[in-house]
This record gives structure tokens, C-alpha cells and sequence, in this order.
């Protein structure tokens, strides 16, 4: 990933809550190709961040894990918010006129090996915290246990489990920061109203590390 040094974000808390915050990331890993050689090949997945893991679930069917070149790296790319940045919004355009649009943005890649998991005891407690994670916020949160054993056993035939071991992170934030102050506050109120989310990273990137 293409990181210019004043959009670097390496802090270890900083990295989780873009992984976090994502919430369709994107494996790539090489494969054998079914006609010989190697090939890529990508899963748009949700994840869990564990530690120094990133644990989900892909479709049997899928030729990702049965192709994998279990000697290679895999990539988890992790987009949080972004949005476009129009150039009406900064201050310099009524000075100098001398601006272009851009794209504003949150990335991680996390590199690691990738281990897959088959056994159906250690598959059902991967689907119980993915689900938990967007269940739990819920008034009336589903449980993997309200469905019948004898479907839930059988839902599981249909899926492998991936663990992503992490080797390294890279992060970028790229939130204007090489813009001037007065340009930085015009893309905050612009993005208040088109993209809050947004809007709040950009904020939080301007609070001093404590």
C-alpha cells in the first residue's frame, strides 16, 4: 500500500479500530490455478479481530481454501469510512482557486498466514461470535442456539473456517492532514453534512496523541 508519510497510522489502537470499523473486508491469498501455475484469488468476508487473528467462515463450495498455496502470504483488506472531498469546501479555493477533489479514507492490510479449520466443534464457536457481534446490540438479539442442533449441524457442512495469523499491519489514514488548517475545518463542515462518520474521524485524527 502506497502510504506518503503524512498519512502513516501505525498505532496498534488506532489499526484495531480501522479493522473494526470495517465491516465487509476483503481476503486475498495465492491459489493454485485449476489449469496449472498460480493464480489470486478474493473472498469478501466479515472478520474477527482476536489478538494477532482475523477469524471468519467461507462456503465449502469456495475454490479459495481448497486452491490455497498454504506457503504464501494472505492479505485482509480493512476500508472504514471514506468519502468523497469536494473542492468547493476548502478555504483556498477562494484564495487561489488552485484545488482538485480528492478521496479521504481509512485503510489497514494485515498480512499472515492463512490456516483452515474444518472440524465442526471448532467451527460452531467461529459462527457464535460472528453472529453475537452484530446480534448482541439488538432488543431482541438471535442466538445461533435458537435454531434446531440437527440445522445448525448441517448449516456447518456448507462452511470452513479461515484464521488469518498476522505477521505485520500497515495503516494509513489519509484525512487531509497535508492541507492547512483553514482547509481542514471546510472539509469537516462540508463532511458534517454529507458524511458524519467521516466528518468524526477527521476530528478525532486532529485531537493531540495523549
Amino acid at each position: 500500500m502506497y502510504i506518503p508519510p503524512a498519512f502513516v497510522e501505525n498505532r496498534p489502537d488506532e489499526l484495531r479500530d480501522i479493522i473494526r470499523a470495517t465491516s465487509l473486508p476483503l481476503i486475498v491469498s495465492a491459489a493454485r490455478a485449476k489449469t496449472g501455475g498460480t493464480q489470486l484469488v478474493a473472498t469478501h468476508l466479515p472478520l474477527i479481530l482476536d489478538g494477532d487473528q482475523l477469524i471468519g467462515h467461507v462456503a465449502r463450495a469456495n475454490d479459495h481454501w481448497k486452491f490455497l498455496d498454504p506457503e504464501a502470504e494472505s492479505l485482509a483488506i480493512f476500508a472504514a469510512r471514506d468519502g468523497y472531498i469536494s473542492p468547493s469546501w476548502y478555504a483556498t479555493k477562494g484564495e487561489t482557486g488552485r484545488v482538485v477533489p480528492t478521496w479521504n479514507y481509512e485503510a489497514v492490510h494485515a498480512y499472515g498466514r492463512l490456516e483452515i479449520i474444518q472440524e465442526p466443534d471448532l467451527l460452531l464457536p467461529i459462527v457464535t461470535r460472528l453472529t453475537r457481534r452484530h446480534e448482541d446490540d439488538r432488543e431482541h438479539p438471535w442466538q445461533v442456539s435458537d435454531a434446531p442442533s440437527e440445522y445448525i449441524s448441517s448449516q456447518l457442512k456448507g462452511i470452513v473456517g479461515i484464521v488469518l495469523h498476522i505477521s505485520r499491519l500497515e495503516g494509513k489514514r489519509k484525512l487531509s492532514q497535508n492541507k492547512t488548517n483553514e482547509d481542514q475545518l471546510g472539509v469537516i463542515a462540508g463532511l458534517s453534512k454529507e458524511n458524519p462518520d467521516l466528518a468524526k474521524a477527521m476530528l478525532k485524527a486532529r485531537e493531540p496523541e495523549s
